[in-house]
């Protein structure tokens, strides 16, 4: 894949930045490369609290979505929560039910069931509650889209609560109220929440409005931060504060269901960060709303037996480790499908019909990052084909499924990802299409990668890697600082790992500062292009300790490396490209 490297170029006084806040002028670049314009933001983005946090009474209709659950509980009305699920509509679901039982009500919850159900509240869900003799619905991380579900709800005689944080439709449901932050009526200041922390928001007004201590919601800004993170919301403003904070609150977590899943993945609450949210939990959570039903998520999250929640959380990570392998073959078999080509398409059309169709979304995001190319994987479904699309910047995968709406059955999305149902005879007209019309350039497809500053190994310290960590927590919006080097020379080098999956190299900058670097990725394509550059020659010397002259230009970010009681600089290598 053609990559162009582009140094990040915004100006400012970084020594005067530096100087106000006590940190280096490196840390204070990083800052105004994300885009933080003033001292007060600044001073809010390296030091979170709760008091940065908006009010939750900003937010439409979440008052008054508050009040009616405090009627129905005092009337011993029947609420049914109605989630999703994936992570964010798991978390949100149990951050409702654990609320609601707390002030007293009778609750209970649905999970819609992604084949047979489909996404969000639907007429099923309705029919199901009305015949429970259910009182009132509450949606969440769902229903703003759900008109005609909404309206039939209503016809049943249901009280009906719409919290959700999705793009506004053109028509939106006649609830009885509808709290998210996109309305345009909405005074909410942040308009990126996901659809837990807007449950959590909701649960904090319901405690106030039922008398019980405010501080006890705050439990729940766990919960938010670890939906925000999986829900890959934008860590900035707000969202960056409910992570900082929630993280400090998981990492001193006493929920056995949190504590359950980190030790059923061999990790502690205390190591707990966006990644590990992100790659570890999270696909646990996810993964039996992808294969099963979600409702296990939400067991676990909601019982207090730590017996039960290791139970749960061992199922859950039985079932992620079988997706995982589902997707690892899916992903090999697409791979072999798109190099078909000698020159792949410039939009990925991929059919697997033996693919679970949970998974055409986690694989054609596979595809997209190996190739950047726009993918759309396909698989049969029960009538015809049903599909997942994930995009570039520089192209609409929903605008150019609209230009291709005559051969859909149904489809829906935004410019970067999209879901798509088709005839099966119409697979390579729509394939044929969507690359005919595409505009796409091969500047379009070279991966753009942005670096925040050409920094020598020389300039590197622990004083700097210590003080990087203010910058956390890292995500969408907020990504890990990356450092760029020139010339690096290559003294030696060895494959870690039986499967050669990471190289360790001693490198050197011109300055003759010596450094450890690591470097994570396909070991057996890095060897045959180093062979293809240098000779065979070349490379065998160089796992010997010999130095050949081979030189490198990096992309990095620095770390450091504890081992046995000392502790060593390192960089860890993110792209190379051969001098």
């Amino acid at each position: 894949m053609k990559e162009k490297w582009m140094v990040k170029n915004k100006s400012a006084d970084f020594k005067a930045i530096a100087a106000h806040f006590g940190i280096t002028e490196v840390t204070a670049r990083l800052m105004i490369n994300r885009g933080l314009n003033d001292l007060d933001e600044m001073a809010f983005y390296l030091h979170p609290d709760l008091s940065q946090l908006n009010a939750p009474e900003a937010l439409k209709d979440a008052e008054k979505t508050a009040q009616i659950l405090k009627e129905k509980i005092a009337e011993n009305k029947k609420i049914r929560i109605i989630g999703d699920y994936d992570v964010d509509g798991v978390v949100a679901t149990y951050i409702f039910m654990a609320a609601l039982l707390d002030c007293g009500a009778v609750v209970d919850f649905r999970i819609p069931e992604r084949v047979r159900d489909g996404y969000g509240l639907n007429l099923r869900l309705i029919e199901e509650a009305e015949a429970d003799g259910v009182d009132t619905i509450l949606t969440c991380d769902n229903g703003i889209a759900a008109v005609e579900q909404v309206a039939f709800a209503k016809g049943c005689g249901m009280t009906v609560l719409i919290t959700d944080h999705h793009e506004l439709q053109e028509q939106l449901p006649k609830a009885d109220a509808l709290v998210n932050p996109k309305q345009k009526d909405c005074t909410y200041p942040y308009k990126g929440l996901c659809g837990a922390a807007v449950a959590y928001k909701v649960a904090k007004l319901l405690y106030k409005v039922c008398e019980k201590p405010e501080e006890e919601a705050e439990k729940f800004i766990a919960f938010a931060a670890i939906a925000t993170v999986c829900d890959v919301m934008e860590l900035t403003g707000e969202n960056r504060n409910i992570v900082s904070l929630g993280l400090a609150a998981l990492k001193k977590s006493t929920h056995c269901g949190i504590r359950a899943l980190c030790e059923a993945n061999g990790i502690g609450v205390e190591e707990l960060d966006t990644y590990r949210l992100g790659f570890v939990l999270g696909p646990c959570i996810n993964a039996t709303g992808r294969l099963q039903t979600a409702v296990r998520g939400v067991e676990l999250l909601l019982t207090e037996n730590d017996e039960e929640a290791k139970s749960i959380a061992l199922e859950l990570k039985k079932l992620n480790d079988i997706r995982k392998e589902l997707t690892a073959k899916g992903v090999q078999r697409a791979v072999e499908i798109a190099e078909k080509n000698e020159v792949p398409d410039k939009v990925l059309v991929v059919l697997l019909p033996d693919c679970h169709e949970s998974l055409a979304g986690i694989i054609a995001g596979r595809l997209r990052e190996r190739y950047n190319r726009p993918t759309i994987v396909l698989t049969k479904a029960e009538k015809g084909l049903k599909g997942s699309g994930r995009s570039i910047e520089q192209y609409s995968m929903f605008e150019k499924l609209t230009e291709c709406r005559e051969l859909l059955t149904q489809y829906g999305g935004h410019p970067m990802a999209a879901g798509l149902s088709l005839a099966e005879e119409n697979y390579l007209p729509l394939a044929k299409k969507l690359n005919e019309s595409c505009g796409l350039t091969e500047e379009d497809l070279t991966l753009k990668i942005s670096i925040d500053a050409v920094l020598a190994l020389s300039g590197l310290s622990f004083a700097l890697v210590e003080e990087l960590s203010m910058l956390e927590p890292y995500g969408k919006g907020n990504e890990k600082p990356v450092f760029a080097e020139r010339g690096l020379k290559i003294l030696q080098m060895r494959a870690i790992g039986k499967e050669r999956k990471m190289f360790r190299f001693l490198v050197e900058d011109a300055y003759g500062t010596q450094m450890d670097a690591l470097y994570f990725g396909d070991g057996e394509v890095l060897e045959e292009e180093m062979i293809a550059r240098y000779g065979e020659e070349a490379v065998r010397s160089l796992y010997c300790g010999k130095n050949t002259g081979v030189r490198i230009s990096v992309i990095y970010y620095p770390s450091i490396n504890e081992y046995r009681n000392t502790r060593k600089l390192q960089i860890v290598i993110q792209h190379i490209q051969w001098m």
